[in-house]
């Protein structure tokens, strides 16, 4: 680490996700490090970013203003996958590059949204539940569960992390159908049957799991519309972006009995809570899963993100281009600073 200038500052929010080994590696190497929790104000974050040279992030929003007050900045290294919080016009015109971590979780998420699905199916809340109050359930009508062999499973966006999910689902001898229509029919995995358009793929799931990224052409992808295309007995799964689901429809649907049930691990408003939040009735419906944002939260991922993490930010004290592995075209638009890991720039 001799080759890094010294001292440096690094600004890192969301410090409720501790990240224990990166903050004590870069002290040591030399870093004032300022840890700043959920919902710091933008000033405050403006004011303490200006002088830093490494802003890292994981939820929190990063505006055009902290980008341009940030003049000694090196880069804005997000510690997971999701770039939407980050301004990356105003970062690509003040030359700061951006990075994320894309693949660290894509595996662990996968896992984690399919034991949702398989929760729902088996009706493991209303049956926990029951046993907590009770003690002992007997075989009744309301405590039937379901099997995952033979139900279809529709995947929106067939990504790295759709495609370990589509692998778990053949494991269960579900047919699996897909919607992604930015995927080349030559990348479209053997055994997924495509559909061309979302509509189509809702109609035909008894459960529909979402693995896109948030952008403006998913933004509210799943609205009133499409969750009305869904039969009444089908699950939601998302481990996504809780603003690619139109929530208010699909509070509705829910409490309406028509949809069967859903399991979210995202939410658009974080934290959820049980008073005063748009989603506040969902959390004494049984047939619905809140999950806080943990679907990436285990030992491995971290330790997978904590290396990539540091390693990133390295490059950028070193003067280093910074590795872009991801394929999102909003950081493959970036010329300056960085270098791509297929060996593009």
């Amino acid at each position: 680490m001799h080759d890094i200038a010294r001292p440096f500052k690094v600004v890192r929010t969301d410090r409720e996700l501790e990240m224990q080994r990166v903050d004590a590696v870069l002290r040591e190497a030399g870093a004032e490090l300022v840890l700043l929790p959920d919902g710091t104000p933008e000033a405050e974050l403006a004011r303490e970013t200006a002088a830093a040279d490494l802003l890292l992030m994981c939820y929190a929003r990063i505006s055009e203003r902290v980008i341009r007050s940030a003049t000694r900045l090196k880069a804005i290294v997000k510690y997971g996958v999701g770039i939407d919080a980050i301004d990356i016009d105003a970062a690509r015109a003040c030359g700061i590059p951006v990075v994320n971590v894309p693949a660290y979780a894509e595996e662990t998420v996968a896992e984690g949204a399919f034991a949702m699905l398989m929760a729902l199916f088996k009706r493991f809340k209303p049956i926990h539940h029951a046993m907590q109050a009770e003690g002992w359930i007997w075989p009744e009508p309301r405590w039937l569960a379901g099997d995952l062999s033979g139900k279809t499973l529709g995947l929106v966006g067939l990504g790295r992390i759709g495609r370990s999910m589509a692998r778990m689902a053949a494991a269960f001898r579900m047919p699996v159908l897909a919607y992604d229509p930015f995927l080349a029919p030559a990348a479209w995995p053997p055994g997924v049957r495509r559909c061309d358009t979302l509509e189509a793929l809702l109609a035909a799931s008894d459960a529909v799991s979402i693995h896109c990224v948030l952008n403006a052409q998913t933004r509210g992808l799943i609205g009133p519309a499409q969750l009305a295309c869904m039969k009444p007995t089908a699950f939601l799964v998302n481990v996504s972006r809780g603003e690619i689901v139109d929530e208010a429809a699909l509070l509705q649907a829910l409490l309406a009995g028509r949809l069967g049930g859903a399991a979210l691990d995202v939410y658009g408003r974080e934290p959820l809570s049980r008073q005063g939040h748009p989603l506040s009735a969902l959390y004494d419906r049984q047939n619905v899963i809140l999950w806080p944002h943990l679907s990436f939260y285990t030992r491995e991922a971290m330790q997978r993100l904590e290396d990539e993490t540091l390693a990133r930010c390295f490059e950028a004290l070193r003067g280093e281009p910074l590795t872009v592995s991801s394929q999102d075209p909003r950081l493959r638009a970036q010329t300056r600073g960085v270098r791509f890991q297929d060996g593009g720039l």
